[in-house]
């Protein structure tokens, strides 16, 4: 009787004790992460945990927490919890089956900080049965942080250089007209006595006589008849209008000792004059004539076409075509401008006749940073309100590691002209530099047209993680940044030749070099290339022991 009492007394026994057991640790075969090694990406650490919990593991009437943390020696992030709950849990969970187990996915986003260079990724796992709350020790589930995206490369970027408009040799042209009266060639005294023929005859005799400033480099002569003659009358006319003026021309040169070339050619029917100007008219009926010069090309049907319209052909003749009875000339000259040599000692001579374009040019004339300093800051004194001094001035202090220099030239650039787009080129670079991505996408966006907007776009790309847009975006650019997008894309041949060919290579362009050893497994090239980080910035060589680019390594980067 005792022994019959007692069997089932030990089999309730095991059931309640079972039933009140808590749930036991997880081990770390149960969960895989993807990435494997968490990496920083857009400044985010982005990563899909897969977990499982094994058969006859879940309790019933149980729920779980599960949170991903990020823990690194002072501090730690947490990601979004994931909740699970068994088979006899009224809710909206996923639920867990006891005797199968399950598998489940989450995933995770942390805000990057330099400090999760060193970190690990951990789940904690809170659980709930009846009233009865508890935990069960963290898991490990994975190492982190790669942070390569977050090198610093764009503190060496080329801002964008503000030009000058300088120009040696300008070309100009002196014009003039000679009126003719309907069906004459002759060429009237009054026409010879006009403003427009004396200011040219003095524009020719000074270009002329002033050779160290000027080069005269031909004359020509256009003569015209209106088309409202036949086509015989109107070449004849046009032909003898073209040869009194080239013969006027020729008096007036010979008179003057002035040796040029003369190119004198001469148009019947002058239609292409005759659109122009009743184009730019107010007459009456003026798309009709429009009209008939597109519809018909003969020369004879237009003119029959055009005096047909007989209610505005008296307006044509009184006021349109006297204008096309005449000969242009045309005298066609360079202004040539000062020399290097001369801009150079107008700038040392502090010579008030200088121009802003000269100041600026004067600047390229050399590579001494002082003496672009000088002549910027001379440039600003002068023309205060011209933006592309301060602009300059804040390149140098960039090229220079002077951030705060930089953006304050930045600024007062601004404050001159807001929209130029080399300012909002070079005001995103330094915004990018503190790490504000959105205010630098704010001003990138106005950037089109600066000679570096390309390749600050491509370091605006890293920052969001768009490497393959990064690497479009910086296209034949030697730069780090250029590299870095090209490594991420995992591009490291072509890495490898752009590290190579950057034109002033530092300590970042060696450790990318590293990087693209360590990722390509060339033990020898990580060592060569961070034996040149170390000869550069000892501090970057330190950082590269907590760096999991190199984690197996570990030799090489003593």
């Amino acid at each position: 009787m005792i022994k019959k009492l007692y069997l089932p007394l030990v089999a309730l026994l095991v059931l309640a004790f079972s039933s009140c057991s808590k749930m036991g640790e997880l081990d770390p075969s149960y969960f895989t992460t993807d990435p494997e090694v968490l990496e920083a990406i857009g400044g985010k650490v982005p990563v899909t945990i897969t977990g499982k919990f094994p058969e006859k593991y879940f309790k019933k009437t149980a729920t779980v927490e599960v949170t991903p943390v990020l823990r690194w020696d002072g501090g730690e992030a947490k990601g979004q919890p994931a909740m699970f709950q068994g088979e006899k849990v009224q809710g909206n969970d996923q639920t867990i089956s006891y005797k199968m187990g399950g598998t489940y996915t989450m995933k995770a986003s942390f805000d990057y900080v330099p400090e999760m260079a060193k970190s690990e990724l951990y789940l904690d796992f809170k659980i709930k049965k009846g009233k009865k709350e508890y935990t069960i020790p963290s898991v490990k589930i994975a190492d982190g942080v790669i942070a390569t995206s977050e090198l610093p490369t764009v503190k060496s970027a080329n801002a964008a250089y503000a030009a000058d408009a300088f120009q040696r040799i300008i070309k100009q042209a002196q014009e003039a007209q000679i009126m003719f009266l309907i069906q004459q060639a002759n060429i009237r005294a009054s026409e010879l006595k006009s403003e427009g023929i004396k200011d040219f005859n003095k524009k020719v005799v000074a270009v002329n006589g002033d050779k160290k400033n000027f080069k005269l480099n031909n004359i020509e002569i256009s003569a015209y008849a209106s088309p409202d003659g036949g086509v015989k009358l109107n070449t004849g006319l046009a032909e003898d209008r073209q040869e009194n003026t080239e013969k006027y021309l020729n008096k007036q040169l010979k008179k003057g000792e002035i040796e040029t070339q003369v190119d004198a050619k001469y148009t019947a029917q002058d239609w292409e004059g005759f659109q122009e100007l009743v184009s730019k008219s107010n007459i009456q009926d003026k798309d009709l004539i429009l009209r008939v010069l597109s519809m018909y090309q003969d020369p004879e049907q237009r003119e029959t076409e055009i005096k047909n319209i007989s209610s505005v052909y008296k307006t044509l003749a009184d006021e349109i075509l006297p204008q096309l009875r005449r000969a242009r000339l045309t005298a066609n000259y360079d202004v040539i401008g000062r020399s290097d040599e001369e801009i150079n000692a107008a700038f040392d001579a502090k010579e008030d006749s200088i121009s802003v374009d000269e100041l600026l040019y004067a600047a390229t004339l050399t590579q001494d940073n002082a003496r672009k300093e000088a002549i910027y800051k001379r440039t600003i004194e002068k023309y205060p309100n011209d933006f592309r001094a301060y602009n300059n001035l804040g390149m140098i202090s960039y090229a220079a590691g002077d951030l705060n220099a930089a953006e304050n030239y930045f600024k007062q650039a601004a404050s001159k002209s807001a929209s130029a787009a080399e300012v909002n080129t070079n005001l995103g670079l330094c915004e990018l530099c503190k790490g504000n991505v959105a205010e630098a996408e704010t001003y990138l966006s106005k950037s089109t047209g600066a000679n570096t907007a390309n390749e600050a776009l491509g370091n605006l790309y890293i920052k969001q993680g768009q490497y393959d847009r990064a690497v479009q975006a910086f296209g034949d650019t030697k730069t780090n940044s250029a590299a870095l997008a090209q490594i991420l894309a995992k591009d490291y041949n072509k890495a490898k030749s752009t590290l190579e060919a950057v034109k002033n290579p530092d300590a970042y362009t060696d450790y990318l070099m590293a990087i693209v050893g360590a990722r390509t497994n060339n033990a020898d090239l990580v060592k060569s290339s961070m034996a040149k980080v170390g000869q550069k910035d000892a501090s970057l060589k330190a950082s590269a022991q907590n760096d999991r680019e190199f984690a197996k390594y570990a030799n090489e980067i003593q």
